[in-house]
């Protein structure tokens, strides 16, 4: 199962904050349509049918059905970037 880092869970908090946004948003991982071998990763108000859910501290991570295989040897880590958006990354767990 995709696990998540402590910098992963600060910087999907971080991307969750807001007035309009549901207590159950999280963070969606799912192939990119019409791009073969590439995820993509999108906010959320709640998960697909079939999304396996990953959950750490107060922040949730839907992985769509299909991307489960792929992720399920990873972990999801992140670094703040040049405008300090955060950028994900995908590491095999140790």
């Amino acid at each position: 199962m995709l696990t998540l880092t402590d910098n992963a869970v600060d910087a999907i908090r971080d991307l969750l904050v807001g007035e309009d946004v549901p207590a159950d948003a999280g963070l969606r991982i799912a192939p990119k349509a019409d791009q073969a071998g590439t995820l993509e990763v999108t906010l959320a108000n709640t998960p697909q049918a079939g999304d396996q859910v990953v959950e750490k501290a107060d922040v949730r991570v839907f992985v769509a059905e299909d991307a489960v295989p792929v992720l399920d040897d990873k972990s999801l880590d992140a670094a703040t970037g040049t405008q300090g958006q955060p950028t994900f990354r995908l590491d095999r767990q140790g």
